[in-house]
């Protein structure tokens, strides 16, 4: 065996509702805690820091207290903290009866507080119609709340609300675009500016962008749409580079950065009254505007990674007593931290900390300073290792990775091996005989899924989908119920996995194993070889799988139903069944799921399918060696159909029983002003797309994106695009919900639907098992009341988004680390969106989304212009010889780019910068 075996994982997330099967990482590594893998030997461990377990919070605030506290490290004004009149920065929170009263009266809005991880001066808030969020501008109108936190907003006056007017309905003027680059500012085209006014450059002044739905992973940019923008009467942040090479190319936006022009207040005058004043618009080119005035919920951790340095002013009062924080995360403000918190040589060595990762804690943040208050708890590497990231992303995202407690394993069984009671066999459907298997990845080892299909002498089938009991290990109200319910998900990371349960539990006691008596709950449908269903049955059961096949194995059989397949190329067979009858009952189950999968989209079912990308590990250094875009085979669409179907069965089966108490999951429509903008975009674009319903949308989509080789990477860019408007899956309890057409979910088109058959790694399956015993033993109570089941659904939805957003973390950790490994790494692109300065693309080979800089390219200049309704960026390559003349490249969506992925000096960072075309010079 070679010593460099390597290890597949699966990354990124499923978009379609199957969520039930591990498509993603989870399917790919057992339940290791992060501390018990350290496969770096090279890596600094992760040290406590001395004297932060006795650290006293209020001592560090009342030494700040007495302190003078600069603005910005460069700003030599200081504002004394102690005595009167100290300068306030916020304004103070509303009481909380006075949240209650203008809450009930509709003059105050509630929600999640969304930052753009791009531009940390902008954040959204939905607004309760479902139409354009509000826009919260700037820190002081978001009040030190972080992002996730729940807030309480009200709206500004109408005359400070922003202006968002698609460009058909005004001039051709360009408004400056976005930069997620800090500190830069976007390249506008001057020519429809009188040729006698000037340009000036402003400083400091908030790009401001149309919000788009923010999962957590994509830029809030209009990613294409040409608008113009204001904000009450401020003026867009404009850039402008004189280049003396291109200053002779008409209409051509240089790039060099030399060089600034004036603009008049003539023109000021003209842009405002034109662009910025919402009073003159209708309200369907207005956006609401507002400020935090209350923190309901502290949903952040308040735990960020970071890097200490001195205070870059030495003359200060702070420089002797704290050091500054910096997070890595630019949503969250600098923080400042007492001397005695850091390392005990940082004051002689400070050079020697410059690369190393901290974790600090936010404890305060006063309503006088633009810094936060915090405390240091822990250093955790070198920045730009894996272990130290992963932990640093675990914390920040408020995981909880420790071992399980003494108490918690208290509630396992004690004796092993562990047997089925006698007892329960007799409470139990006896399925042990039946030619039950589990299809699984090859290197998973949480098997809570398992099918089986038996021919009937009427020529139909009885398929079954059992699914692991762990509510009979797992009792309602245990130290291990409510450690599972807080965790609420595992965490699945492409080199080991967070449990919701402990690995005994995960691994062995719930797992499906081959050849092992298993407690499961099944639903059994008796089926038409088309998949119509002409009964069903739901009940405990105990099973003894036959198999664990892996998608290969079963792909396999798929593709070549011929073959006879023998024991060498299977894993171990149980005695009690035969290769063939396995084979039989997988080829089945295929052809019924084809009929199934068939109807579900006839029928209005929308599935939005991004890249998922995998990595082979090194088995010695758990670095990767190579990544690909995971394929979604037959095998992977046969089982989740009949997960699907379980899960709707379930769904029913629980709110006809508990109108009151059922835990279902919804999936709302498109946000409808979003929609809006989508579709004039697409319009804009020539693309016909129907947005009617979710079904009309699957159709056009497949439509458009064509069958020649690039059609699965222009289907990627728009089903990119087709995301942003939509809203998130969410699980809920029906008595908290008075119309049922609220329960609809919209990608599925199905009236009712739940989470059922991953109990192993989702707690909200566990309610959902607990429901579904109560319906089949009224001796069994359910213990929870319609107003915890909803509390435990909102933890849940928080927990499953925090998740979603740690795995992709952890593949993009992995995938900056392959490329400074084994870049630079060369690939076609697609073009996903056109601004006025840059451009996005979809890097085909490795499925991967980047921004490409027009600034960070050899060009002697560029344009932006539309072509009917088209963006389009023309860029103006340096010539090789002076006796050349330039290339004229032409950036439009869906165009094919050459690029190279190439690995910055900055840790884990990584830039995309465009081939050079090889074409005829203009």
């Amino acid at each position: 065996m070679s010593r460099k075996q390597t290890a597949e994982f699966i990354s990124g997330h499923h978009q379609g509702e199957i969520a039930d099967k591990r498509l993603g990482p989870k399917a790919k590594h057992s339940h290791e805690s992060v501390k018990s893998n350290q496969p770096f030997d090279r890596r600094k461990k992760s040290e406590s820091l001395e004297g932060t377990d006795k650290m006293n919070f209020k001592s560090v605030i009342n030494k700040v207290e007495n302190l003078a506290i600069q603005s910005t490290p460069n700003d030599k004004r200081n504002r004394r903290r102690s005595g009167r009149g100290r300068k306030k920065i916020f304004e103070n929170y509303l009481s909380s009866s006075d949240v209650s009263t203008g809450l009930k009266r509709g003059e105050l809005i509630q929600g999640p507080l969304r930052i753009n991880p791009k531009n940390y001066q902008e954040a959204f808030l939905p607004f309760p119609d479902g139409n354009r969020d509000i826009f919260i501008d700037g820190i002081i109108s978001r009040n030190r709340a972080l992002n996730g936190d729940v807030v309480v907003v009200k709206l500004l006056p109408k005359e400070k609300w922003k202006v968002i007017i698609p460009e058909r309905y005004g001039s051709e003027t360009n408004a400056a675009a976005q930069s997620e680059v800090p500190g830069e500012v976007s390249n506008v085209n001057f020519e429809d500016f009188p040729a006698q006014d000037k340009v000036k450059i402003l400083e400091t002044s908030p790009d401001v962008i149309i919000e788009e739905q923010y999962d957590g992973s994509q830029d809030e940019s209009d990613n294409g749409m040409s608008v113009k923008i204001g904000l009450g009467r401020s003026v867009s942040k404009i850039n402008f580079s004189p280049s003396e090479k291109a200053a002779g190319l008409s209409g051509m936006q240089p790039v060099d950065k030399s060089g600034t022009r004036t603009r008049t207040s003539k023109q000021e005058q003209s842009c405002d009254m034109i662009v910025n004043d919402s009073r003159i618009h209708p309200d369907r080119f207005l956006q609401k505007t507002g400020k935090v005035v209350y923190i309901v919920e502290k949903k952040h951790s308040r735990a960020v990674t970071g890097f200490i340095k001195p205070l870059s002013d030495k003359n200060s009062e702070l420089y002797k007593e704290f050091f500054m924080f910096s997070p890595v995360d630019h949503r969250v403000p600098r923080i400042l931290i007492p001397l005695e918190d850091c390392p005990k040589d940082i004051t002689t060595r400070p050079a020697d900390y410059g690369n190393v990762l901290f974790i600090c804690r936010i404890v305060d943040w006063r309503d006088d300073s633009n810094f936060a208050d915090g405390h240091l708890s822990k250093s955790l590497g070198q920045a730009g290792e894996i272990e130290p990231e992963t932990e640093g992303i675990l914390i920040e995202y408020d995981v909880d990775f420790s071992d399980f407690p003494d108490e918690v394993l208290e509630c396992l069984p004690k004796s092993l091996p562990w047997t089925v009671p006698k007892k329960e066999l007799q409470k139990r459907k006896d399925l042990r005989n039946e030619c039950i298997f589990t299809i699984d990845p090859a290197t998973a080892r949480d098997l809570d899924d398992a099918l089986s299909c038996c021919n009937l002498p009427d020529g139909n089938f009885e398929v079954g989908v059992h699914i692991a009991d762990v509510s009979y290990f797992v009792h309602e109200g245990t130290v291990l119920d409510i450690t599972a319910g807080k965790r609420a998900t595992s965490v699945y990371l492409v080199q080991k996995v967070i449990p919701m349960l402990p690995r005994l539990l995960c691994e062995e006691l719930c797992s499906l194993n081959p050849m092992q008596d298993k407690l499961t709950f099944s639903v059994i449908w008796k089926l038409t070889p088309e998949g119509k269903i002409l009964s069903q049955w739901y009940g405990r059961t105990v099973i003894r799988s036959c198999v664990k096949l892996s998608y290969n194995h079963a792909q396999s059989m798929i593709e070549d139903p011929e073959k006879i397949m023998t024991s060498d190329e299977l894993p171990p067979v149980s005695p009690d069944h035969s290769i063939a009858e396995i084979k039989t009952a997988v080829i089945n189950l295929h052809n019924i799921a084809k009929h199934l999968r068939k109807q579900r989209f006839d029928g209005g079912a929308l599935r939005l399918d991004q890249s998922k990308i995998a990595f082979t590990l090194d088995s010695e250094t758990g670095l990767p060696q190579g990544c690909y875009i995971y394929e979604y085979k037959d095998s992977n669409k046969l089982i989740e159909e009949f997960m699907l179907l379980a899960n709707m069965a379930v769904a029913h089966r629980i709110y006809r029983s508990f109108p009151e108490q059922a835990l279902l999951r919804r999936h709302p429509p498109p946000q409808t002003n979003m929609l809006d903008d989508l579709t004039t975009l697409f319009e804009q674009l020539g693309i016909e797309l129907d947005f009617s319903t979710a079904g009309t949308l699957h159709k056009s989509l497949n439509k458009t994106a064509g069958e020649d080789q690039y059609s699965d990477a222009r289907k990627e860019v728009l089903t990119h695009m087709c995301s942003r408007p939509m809203q998130m899956a969410q699980y809920f309890c029906t008595g908290t919900h008075n119309d049922e057409a609220l329960f609809h979910h919209y990608a599925l088109n199905v009236p009712l639907y739940t989470h059922f058959t991953s109990p192993i790694r989702r707690y909200a399956d566990i309610i959902v098992h607990r429901l579904l015993a109560a319906t089949l033993d009224s001796a069994q109570q359910i213990g929870l009341a319609k107003s915890g089941i909803q509390k435990q659904a909102d933890l849940c939805n928080a927990k499953k988004s925090a998740s979603k957003k740690v795995q992709e973390l952890s593949a993009d950790l992995f995938f900056s680390v392959f490329v400074k490994e084994c870049g630079p790494l060369e690939s076609e692109a697609m073009v996903m969106g056109v601004l006025d300065q840059s451009f996005d693309v979809l890097v085909v080979r490795y499925g991967i989304q980047k921004r490409i800089y027009c600034n960070g390219l050899p060009l002697q200049g560029f344009t932006f212009h539309k072509v009917g309704k088209n963006p389009e960026l023309r860029l103006m390559w340096e010539p090789e010889t002076l006796d050349q003349k330039p290339i004229c490249q032409v950036i439009t969506i869906f165009a094919l780019v050459e690029i190279v992925l190439k690995s910055d000096h900055a840790a884990l960072k990584y830039s995309a910068i465009l081939k050079k075309p090889t074409g005829t010079p203009e």
